[in-house]
């Protein structure tokens, strides 16, 4: 069935831009005033892999060809902008949010997501739905939490494992203006592939096809639902391809998230419309339609960047941010070195904080080569007029969310190769279904260059380890987090390695030693990973399709 990982092929994705409706006027940018045709304006706000971040931070834009920071989110921040826009939308605005909430801070893993709850219960969501990353403190805590929120919450292929019964509803409807609109969500299947096996023990995550068609045709012919949208937290490649299939007609738009794609205009395919608004809370995604007869007549899409001098702190919400962060706020604060250059994520093949990471892992360790997820979230570190930047406790859990031993083993240069090209794969399928998880695999010790478009197992082009080209039969040793629930032999999704061997230190112990023993350290993207036949820098993995990362 449709998006059973195993079972799809699927071609290169043609270029397709966005097409407004020509059947009426689209509404000018940032009005939601209904005209006396029997056109009413209905607004959906969201929201989207806000990680745990409280606050404003720094954020990374390109602009003119050229990386520049600006100080964008904060929770209190995005609810006067809810705030403003259902001022000017009162009875017709939809506000979603598309789940990894709870993880990835410093507040969000010392409280295990308590910490998040009470700031949004006090803010104007609607709904929300669960991320790959809710389930990080158990399924039971995750379940706790969510139902803390005091809002609903909406999904429609998680089970309890012991009763088989739906965690959450599958769907939800809201009537406004005459209007009837549904939303169906859906978690990815592969989150206990994707995440530690142990954090969602309990749960069963199913298949989109195991209840979509049916969910459809419920909502469009039995509920009467004028307009629909899925909720998906998918990623970008699978979200597209969802709304290429013929199994999704009766959809208008996949509200997609996971991937932190910053999409400024609607992706047309050809059953559904696709956005997803960037992550950690920097923008809200706007959308806003003209429906006359239960029929979209116009729309306009807006993502909006939530800059806190535009849009001052709510003070109700922001209480309740500072009442949650100040029982961690000196363990927080608490600075560990410093940088003199921007640490950022982002870049698809390689970045700075990476190699800064896998450095020390192989530093404290002595491995051939260190090796770490291609984390998607951070939030960039910046140096001031100083030309310095503190590297804080706060910081190293935006790094690294989640803070497991150090873990080493012996592999064959034929284990690393063939799971290079697996990697590789993962990342740069051609088909959508075949991609996993988030970027290039990070690595110390090894330099390797590849080429994205080439054939699976056909993808690198030359590793090299230690400097000489990688020898097929030798055993080199290999240091990585373990996951806890994976079996002894994998390292970092790397199966059957040899002597394994947990040590009694975590990645957060040798980044604060490594960190105190150099002072100020200046990482720097040096080409260990280098891909021929892409543009350098990659920031996004959609080929062939009318969208550019900024």
């Amino acid at each position: 069935m449709m998006l059973h990982i195993k079972r799809f092929i699927l071609s290169t994705l043609p270029v397709i831009g966005f097409v407004a409706l020509s059947s009426c006027q689209a509404l000018e940018k940032g009005k939601t005033t209904d005209n006396t045709n029997g056109v009413e304006t209905i607004t959906i706000l969201q929201t989207a892999d806000i990680h745990g971040q409280l606050m404003p931070h720094q954020e990374m834009f390109v602009e003119n060809g050229k990386f520049v920071f600006k100080e964008r989110g904060g929770m209190a921040h995005i609810q006067t902008l809810f705030k403003l826009v259902k001022k000017e939308n009162p009875d017709g605005t939809v506000i979603v949010d598309g789940g990894d909430l709870i993880q990835g801070s410093a507040v969000a893993a010392m409280s295990e997501g308590d910490a998040i709850a009470p700031v949004i219960r006090a803010m104007d969501y609607d709904f929300l739905i669960p991320g790959n990353w809710e389930v990080i403190f158990g399924s039971q805590k995750m379940r706790s939490i969510m139902e803390s929120y005091g809002k609903p919450v909406v999904c429609a292929n998680i089970y309890d494992e012991s009763t088989s019964a739906m965690v959450y509803p599958p769907y939800i409807i809201k009537e406004m203006k005459g209007v009837k609109l549904g939303f169906i969500s859906y978690n990815d299947p592969e989150v206990p592939i994707r995440q530690n096996p142990v954090f969602s023990k309990g749960l069963l995550f199913k298949n989109l096809e195991d209840n979509m068609q049916p969910l459809i045709k419920e909502l469009k012919e039995e509920k009467g639902v004028d307009i629909l949208f899925l909720v998906t937290h998918l990623g970008i490649s699978k979200q597209i391809y969802l709304a290429d299939q013929p199994e999704i007609e009766g959809v208008d738009f996949v509200l997609g998230n996971d991937t932190h794609e910053r999409i400024r205009k609607p992706l047309k395919r050809k059953y559904a419309q696709v956005v997803e608004p960037g992550g950690f809370g920097s923008f809200v995604g706007r959308l806003d339609l003209q429906v006359k007869d239960g029929k979209i007549v116009g729309q306009n899409y807006e993502l909006i960047d939530v800059d806190p001098k535009k849009y001052p702190a709510d003070p109700i919400v922001q209480k309740i941010v500072d009442e949650q962060i100040a029982p961690y706020k000196k363990q927080m604060d608490r600075v560990l070195g410093y940088t003199t250059q921007p640490l950022y994520r982002y870049l698809v093949v390689e970045n700075a904080l990476d190699n800064m990471i896998t450095d020390a892992v192989r530093w404290k360790t002595g491995a051939d080569i260190a090796i770490s997820n291609g984390f998607r979230f951070g939030t960039p570190i910046v140096p001031d007029a100083s030309g310095k930047a503190p590297i804080t406790y706060s910081d190293i859990w935006n790094m690294l969310p989640v803070n497991e031993n150090v873990k080493t083993g012996r592999v064959t240069g034929q284990q690393i190769q063939n799971w290079m090209e697996q990697e590789l794969h993962n990342v740069f399928a051609e088909k959508p279904l075949e991609r996993f998880g988030g970027w290039v695999i990070r690595f110390s010790g090894m330099e390797l260059t590849f080429k994205a478009n080439a054939p699976k197992g056909e993808r690198v082009q030359s590793i090299t380890v230690g400097g000489k080209p990688l020898d097929l039969k030798r055993e080199y040793t290999m240091a990585a987090c373990r996951r806890t629930g994976e079996p002894d032999h994998v390292l970092c999704r790397m199966p059957n390695a040899k002597h394994p061997k947990v040590l009694d230190y975590t990645v957060h112990d040798v980044m604060e030693e490594y960190l105190k023993k150099n002072g100020t350290v200046s990482p720097n993207i040096d080409g260990r990973a280098k891909v021929l036949d892409l543009a350098s820098p990659v920031l996004s993995q959609l080929p062939n399709v009318d969208y550019v990362f900024r």
